[in-house]
This record gives C-alpha cells, structure tokens and sequence, in this order.
C-alpha cells in the first residue's frame, strides 16, 4: 500500500490541499479554502490548506491533524490505516467514507 494512502483509504496524492501544498500553488490554495469553507460552514483560510499526507511526517490540514476521527482511532488502535483494523467492514466511522468514495476501501484492499 502506497504511504500517501490515507488511514480512511481516500488517496492524499489527489487531494487539493496536498497538491497545493506540494507544488506550493497558491491559487489552488485559495480555491480550495473557499471550497471547504462552504462545504463545512466553517472559516478556512488558504493559509490552513497545507498538507503532505495523512500518516506521512510534515504539514497536515487542521482537520487531519487534530479533528479527524477516523485518523485518531487508527493512531490508538496501532494500524496504519483502517485496513489493519479487524472491524473494517463493519465500522460505522469509516464506512461513511466508503459511501462517498468506494475507492478508499478498495485502496485499504491492496
């Protein structure tokens, strides 16, 4: 399993924050904090949007570092991602990623 796979599955090398970050594209940064500030009614300012992955060391979005559960939960638990985890196919938590984007469970899969 790649490293820039997420403990919920979801692929960081295709997230804007991490793209943004990467390529230090700041246009891509301002989109993106205007993006999550609506879709999360929540103040996000372009300066929040910087990443280098989930369970890589670096910059992690707020989010990622402090208010992800689904991260927090694998971190207790010991596993790298949610594919370690025994209740993977039956927990509530991470299942509801699933739902939007099947391609993060097949990503915990290979």
């Amino acid at each position: 399993m790649k490293n820039k796979i997420a403990c919920c599955g979801l692929d960081c090398e295709t997230c804007d924050a991490y793209l943004a970050t990467i390529h230090d594209d700041q246009p891509l940064r301002e989109r993106t904090a205007r993006l999550w500030s609506e879709l999360n009614r929540a103040p996000i300012l372009p300066e929040h949007i910087n990443c280098e992955g989930c369970r890589g060391d670096g910059a992690k979005t707020v989010f990622c570092e402090s208010l992800c559960a689904i991260r927090r939960c694998a971190q207790e638990k010991g596993v790298d991602t949610c594919g370690g985890c025994p209740a993977l196919e039956t927990c509530q938590t991470v299942g509801a990623v699933f739902s939007s984007n099947p391609d993060a469970l097949k990503n915990l899969r290979s």
